[in-house]
């Protein structure tokens, strides 16, 4: 009688094939290529628009944020105060043409980078109170502290 089953070391199982045969599928050129991107997407940090360094300082009667955006123009910043957070968004809108001799346009592509940054306060601020300035790729955020009133004991 002849055993289906073999004992013969060089033979794989199927378990050991399904696997070999997945780890090949991942890494043909299309898959890793279409991982890649799905991993560049959610690590872009190529993208200057993606982050930038803030600075958050207080002092008795304010509080001062600063952000580093360098090459940003200052009609790409939108700046946002509450009474608990301010927020600083930039915007980065491209638009790209290209024609060909007779100035018709072939090719048109318009790209939109949006970053954004909310910066908490510690304690409520008035948001009516703040001054704001950028200068150099340094965006400097003034915010006044809240006073409270005080009141007399009786």
């Amino acid at each position: 009688m002849h055993s289906h089953f073999s004992n013969d070391p060089s033979k794989k199982n199927g378990f050991g094939d399904l696997m070999q045969s997945m780890n090949e599928f991942f890494h043909e050129k299309p898959m890793r290529g279409m991982l890649q991107s799905i991993d560049d997407f959610f690590t872009s940090a190529s993208n200057p628009f993606n982050s930038f360094p803030v600075d958050f300082k207080e002092n008795d009667d304010y509080y001062l944020i600063t952000a580093e955006l360098p090459g940003v123009k200052k009609e790409q910043i939108n700046l946002e105060v509450f009474p608990n957070f301010v927020t600083i968004t930039v915007i980065n809108m491209e638009l790209y043409s290209e024609e060909n001799t007779k100035s018709q346009v072939i090719k048109r592509k318009q790209t939109m980078n949006r970053s954004s940054r909310t910066i908490p306060f510690p304690s409520v601020v008035n948001e009516k109170n703040v001054k704001a300035s950028y200068k150099d790729g340094l965006l400097q955020i003034k915010v006044e502290k809240q006073s409270g009133k005080r009141i007399s004991i009786d």
